[in-house]
């Protein structure tokens, strides 16, 4: 089933916009140095304000600022964010409990428990992501020469928190790269390459299995999992205006199970290439898939100006599945000339049609309930 290119939203139009147009990879990868380039420079310029803030701070080991903001300097602030809250956790967990351990001598037993007790408060706690830096700040504290425990668990504390809050500031003051915008054109990326995804799938439907359909698969699930990884990071940044963290978290779920249905119905279309059942649901069949294609590039043009306004009169998804339906009524008493296989598979392609249509209208709905960025729905809403 080819699908004929929509006057809306075109994928070319909105993949200029992400730096995804495929003639100007050159472009993309500019892009991707640049980014590359000044989170090196912001990295480097707070490893070495740290360290000047500690010596003239009098702190004995500043190269522990330095290196504290190295570590939790990321690509983006909300990912700084998690990286601070683990490393100071776990640095202060693990100085208490090397201090308490050490009133006690350093012997091998005894520095065993700390690690022990040190490693375990934090998996109580939920941090797993602190559980080695709790355990390195006791080997520190417990095992390095020093004339007082108390005072180079003090020192170390004092120095990450130092290194920390250098990161922190130059992570939000210059040139700061948010996550939740990050995550915002991710989305819009991940519904475009599922619209590829979905073209790709129809191609097999009565005819050869399209050679991209392994590779479009394969990009999503990336997509997935890259966007995953932003949400988390963007649940961790101060809010960016109403509905910001429930829109991206729903969006995120919408786009997981429009992957769901999009594979039931890769499965769905195996073995169609000779059915001639299908033929018979045409034009409305087609229509459906026509529209479901355009629909995910108007959700993704939404997401992308975070705008989630209805989408053109011509897209109409609900109405495209009564037809459908209305079609199905009108021919199945021409199923006796057809196979069982033939008419199985076109009411299972149509059913997965259907809850594609379902969700993906359901994702713009349902986030532009949560932002607020239009006018309320309407009754003539009808994506």
């Amino acid at each position: 089933m080819r699908l004929k290119p929509n006057k809306t939203h075109s994928q070319h139009e909105l993949a200029v916009k992400l730096h995804m147009e495929k003639p100007d990879r050159n472009n993309l990868l500019f892009w991707e140095h640049r980014h590359l380039i000044i989170n090196a420079a912001k990295t480097a310029v707070a490893a070495a304000l740290a360290w000047w803030i500690a010596k003239r701070l009098g702190m004995p080991d500043g190269y522990w600022a330095s290196i504290s903001s190295v570590i939790v300097l990321q690509s983006n602030v909300g990912s700084t964010i998690q990286a601070s809250r683990n490393r100071f956790i776990g640095t202060a967990i693990g100085a208490t409990v090397g201090i308490l351990f050490s009133l006690y001598g350093v012997l091998p037993w005894n520095y065993i428990l700390a690690v022990i007790v040190s490693l375990s408060i934090c998996g109580l706690l939920g941090m797993a992501n602190s559980l080695r830096i709790s355990g390195v700040t006791v080997s520190i504290v417990m095992l390095v020469e020093s004339a007082g425990h108390v005072y180079l668990a003090w020192f170390r504390v004092s120095e990450v928190f130092l290194g920390i809050v250098t990161a922190l500031a130059i992570s939000t003051l210059i040139l700061p790269d948010r996550a939740r915008l990050r995550l915002r054109d991710g989305l819009a990326q991940e519904f475009l390459v599922e619209s590829s995804y979905f073209e790709a799938i129809l191609e097999g439907f009565g005819g050869a299995p399209s050679k991209k359909l392994s590779a479009l698969s394969g990009d999503v699930s990336a997509l997935l999992k890259s966007n995953n990884q932003l949400l988390l990071a963007a649940r961790s940044e101060p809010s960016g205006g109403e509905g910001w963290r429930e829109g991206l978290s729903m969006l995120s779920q919408f786009g997981r199970s429009l992957f769901d249905a999009l594979r039931a119905l890769e499965l769905a279309v195996q073995g169609s290439h000779e059915d001639g059942y299908a033929q018979q649901l045409e034009p409305e069949l087609g229509k459906l898939a026509l529209h479901i294609r355009n629909g995910f590039h108007h959700v993704a043009f939404c997401i992308h100006e975070w705008n989630f306004a209805p989408p053109p009169p011509e897209i109409n998804l609900e109405q495209d599945i009564l037809d459908l339906e209305a079609r199905m009524d009108s021919v199945r008493h021409k199923g006796v000339g057809f196979s069982q296989a033939e008419i199985l598979r076109a009411y299972a392609v149509q059913l997965h049609l259907k809850q594609v249509a379902r969700i993906l209208r359901a994702s713009r709905v349902e986030t532009l309930r949560a932002v607020g960025t239009h006018e309320e729905e309407t009754s003539s809403d009808s994506q």
